[in-house]
C-alpha cells in the first residue's frame, strides 16, 4: 500500500468515453438484439445442418445394415442349395449321384463362375465328370477343401480365387457330401451377388458411392464417385470394418463433408463402406431461407450507428465528469478545473463540482492547519512536562536518594544490617525512579535529536527499544550524514518512535530494523519486522474506522511535512513502514509551509 504524495493519473482522453449509458445501452440493448439474430440465422442453419446430418447418417446406417443383411441372406441361400446338393449326393440318397447333377445343372444361373462335385484323391483334386464345370483352377481349393474334410465343418467360403477369363473377384463355397470324399463346391462372382442389392441402395444422383473389401483389405467391389484409390485401407472406415467394428463417421473431403457408413459382413469377414456428402441432400433454396432474417442487421447497425450520435454528447462528458470526481475523490483538486463539453446541465454540473472542490479544498487546509496546531501543542506540552520532570521531580528524587544516602552514613554505626539494608533499598527504589523517568523525559523530548541530529537520535532510540522491549533492534546508515530542518527531524523521529512503538507492543516480532538513508535528492527512512503483520487498507481513511490509530498519526506526521508514507504488510509476513522526504530545492519549500508547528 502507498500513502502520502503518490502522484495523480492523468487526465481522461474524450475518445475513451465509450460506457456508462453508452456502453450500458448497446451492451444491454443493441448488442443482444444483433446477437439474437445471429443467432437465430446461425443457429437455425446449424440446427438445420445438424438435422441433415444426422437423417443421412441414420439413412445411409440403416441402408448399408439392409445391404449387408440381403448380402448374408443371398450367401446363406446359395449355401442352402449347396447343402441340399450334397446331401442329395450322398449314399443311399434318393435319386442318388444322377439326380444331383442333373439338379446341379438347375442351379448354374446363380453359380456364374461354376458349380460341380469335386473328389479328394490324396493330395489332388478331380471334377467328377459329368458333374458340371469350374471357371477357375480347382486345383486353388485344394488347401481349403483338405481343412473342410478335416475340420468336419458344414460348409466352407473362399474369396482368394478369380474368374478364368474376366479376372473378377470369386467367392466360393464348400459343401461336403456326407460319407465320401467328395464336395460340392459353387462359385459366383462377387459382383452378381453384392451389386443388385447394393447399386439400388447406396449410389445415388447425390455422390455416394461404396467400397466393399475382403478380409485382407483387397478392393473387390465398388460403385459411385469412389475416386481412384491408391491404398484402400486409408479410406475412413475401411480399418474399422477389417477390425470387425461398425458404425458412423463424418470426414471432410475437400469442402464438403461426407457421411461414412461401415459394417462388417461377419459372415464373409468382409467389409462395407459407403460414403456420401449429405450437404447435397439439402436443396440451396432451402439454404438461403435460413439467412433471410440477417437482414434485420443492418437496421440493427442504423439503429446503433444513430444511437452513438445520440448519446455522445451526454455519454462523453459524463464519462470525463466521472473521472475527474474520481480523481477529486483521491485528493487531485486541479482535475475538476478543466472546462468540459457537452450539454449545458453538464456544464453546469461540472461547475457545481468546481463549486464544491474549492470549498472541500479549503475545509482540508484548514483540517490540516488545525492537525499542525494540535501536533505543535502537543510537542509544546511534552517540552514543558519534560521541563517540569527535570527541573522539579527529578531534582527532588535526587534530594530525596543524597539524604537516604547521608542517613545511613550518619546513623551507619547504630543500626542494625536490616535497618541498613532498608535505607539502601530506599537509595536503589529512587535511582530506578531516576532512571524511569529520565527515560520518560527523553521520549517527551528527544534531547539526543536537538542535540546531535537525527541520526543519532534514531541509533539512540533503536537501542532504547533493544533494551526495553527486549526485541533485537538494527541501526543502519546509509549515505554520509547532514542535518534536515527541524520541524522535519522532529516529525521523522516521532514517526520512527510511533513504528517501534507498535512493534512492541503488537507485532510479536523477534527482531526488528531501522535504516536511514542520505542520498542527494531525498532521505529515506525504513522500519521492518519480521512480526505477525496485519491487512492494511487501500486508504488512510480506513484507517480509524478499523482502529490503527497509530497509522492515522503517521498520514498525518508526513503529509505535514511533505513527506511520503509508504506501509506494506501481509498477515504472518511482518510490516515495513518507508518514510521518503524528497529534499530538492524545489520541494523543500512546501514543506516548510506545510510544517507551521514550533519546535
Amino acid at each position: 500500500m502507498t500513502l502520502g504524495t503518490s502522484p495523480k493519473p492523468s487526465a481522461p482522453e474524450y475518445g475513451r468515453s465509450w460506457s456508462g449509458l453508452l456502453q450500458q445501452l448497446f451492451f444491454f440493448f443493441i448488442l443482444p438484439l444483433a446477437i439474437l439474430l445471429i443467432v437465430v440465422t446461425f443457429g437455425s442453419q446449424a440446427l438445420h445442418d445438424q438435422a441433415m446430418r444426422s437423417m443421412v447418417g441414420v439413412r445411409d446406417e440403416r441402408a448399408v445394415r439392409t445391404a449387408v443383411g440381403a448380402i448374408e441372406g443371398r450367401v446363406r441361400q446359395r449355401t442352402n442349395l449347396l447343402s441340399l446338393l450334397a446331401l442329395q449326393a450322398a449314399p443311399g440318397a434318393p435319386g442318388g449321384s444322377e439326380g444331383a447333377h442333373a439338379q446341379a445343372d438347375f442351379l448354374d444361373e446363380q453359380f456364374d463362375a461354376g458349380l460341380a462335385f469335386v473328389e479328394l484323391e490324396g493330395d489332388t483334386l478331380r471334377v467328377v465328370e459329368g458333374a458340371g464345370t469350374l471357371r477357375f483352377q480347382a486345383d486353388d481349393l485344394l488347401e481349403s477343401i483338405q481343412q473342410l474334410l478335416q475340420s468336419g465343418d458344414a460348409y466352407r467360403m473362399s474369396d482368394a480365387l478369380t474368374h478364368s477369363t474376366s479376372g473378377e473377384p470369386l467367392l466360393v463355397i464348400l459343401v461336403p457330401t456326407p460319407e465320401t470324399q467328395r464336395v460340392v463346391v459353387g462359385a459366383f462372382s462377387v459382383a452378381s451377388l453384392v451389386e443388385p442389392p447394393l447399386a439400388n441402395a447406396l449410389v445415388g444422383e447425390h455422390g455416394a458411392y461404396y467400397l466393399l473389401v475382403d478380409g485382407s483389405g483387397r478392393l473387390i467391389n465398388s460403385a459411385g464417385s469412389s475416386h481412384s484409390l491408391t491404398v484402400v485401407v486409408e479410406h475412413p472406415g475401411v480399418s474399422q470394418v477389417l477390425k470387425g467394428e461398425s458404425g458412423t463417421a463424418y470426414v471432410q473431403v475437400g469442402e464438403s463433408e461426407h457421411v461414412v457408413v461401415y459394417n462388417a459382413i461377419p459372415l464373409l469377414g468382409w467389409g462395407l463402406v459407403s460414403a456420401e456428402p449429405w450437404e447435397m441432400v439439402s436443396t440451396p433454396v432451402l439454404r438461403n431461407t435460413q439467412l433471410a432474417p440477417l437482414i434485420l442487421v443492418p437496421f440493427s447497425l442504423l439503429m446503433l450507428v444513430a444511437l452513438w450520435f445520440g448519446a455522445r454528447q451526454i455519454v462523453g462528458p459524463l464519462r470525463i465528469l466521472e473521472e475527474r470526481a474520481a480523481r477529486l475523490a483521491a485528493g487531485d483538486f486541479k482535475s475538476i478545473e478543466a472546462p468540459i463539453e457537452g450539454l449545458a446541465e453538464i456544464r453546469q454540473l461540472n461547475a457545481e463540482l468546481v463549486h464544491m472542490a474549492h470549498e472541500v479544498q479549503a475545509a482540508q487546509q484548514s483540517l490540516h492547519d488545525y492537525v499542525g496546531s494540535i501536533t505543535a501543542a502537543q510537542e509544546d506540552e511534552r517540552r514543558r512536562l519534560a521541563r517540569e520532570l527535570h527541573d522539579d521531580t527529578i531534582q527532588s528524587l535526587i534530594a530525596l536518594k543524597q539524604r537516604a544516602q547521608l542517613l545511613r552514613l550518619d546513623f551507619q554505626a547504630r543500626l542494625s544490617s536490616p535497618e541498613v539494608a532498608k535505607l539502601d533499598e530506599l537509595s536503589m527504589l529512587a535511582e530506578q525512579t531516576i532512571e524511569n523517568l529520565r527515560r520518560l523525559t527523553r521520549a517527551l523530548r528527544p534531547i539526543y535529536l536537538e542535540d546531535l541530529g537525527l541520526t543519532t537520535a534514531l541509533e539512540m532510540l533503536a537501542g532504547e527499544v533493544s533494551q526495553t522491549a527486549g526485541i533485537p533492534v538494527e541501526f543502519r546508515q546509509i549515505g554520509s550524514q547532514r542535518r534536515l530542518e527541524d520541524p522535519a527531524e522532529l516529525m521523522i523521529y516521532r514517526m520512527v518512535q510511533e513504528a517501534l512503538s507498535n512493534v512492541a507492543r503488537h507485532a510479536r516480532a523477534q527482531q526488528a530494523s531501522v535504516e536511514i538513508e542520505f542520498a542527494e535528492q531525498f532521505v529515506s527512512v525504513k522500519v521492518e519486522d519480521d512480526g505477525r503483520g496485519f491487512s492494511i487498507s487501500h486508504s488512510p481513511a480506513e484507517f480509524a474506522r478499523q482502529g490503527h490509530f497509530g497509522l492515522v498519526g503517521l498520514d498525518e506526521r508526513a503529509d505535514l511535512i511533505g513527506a511520503r508514507l509508504d506501509i506494506a504488510s501481509t498477515p504472518g509476513k511482518g510490516t515495513r513502514i518507508n518514510i521518503l522526504l524528497d529534499t530538492a530545492p524545489d520541494t523543500q519549500a512546501d514543506s516548510h509551509d506545510k510544517s507551521t508547528f514550533p519546535v
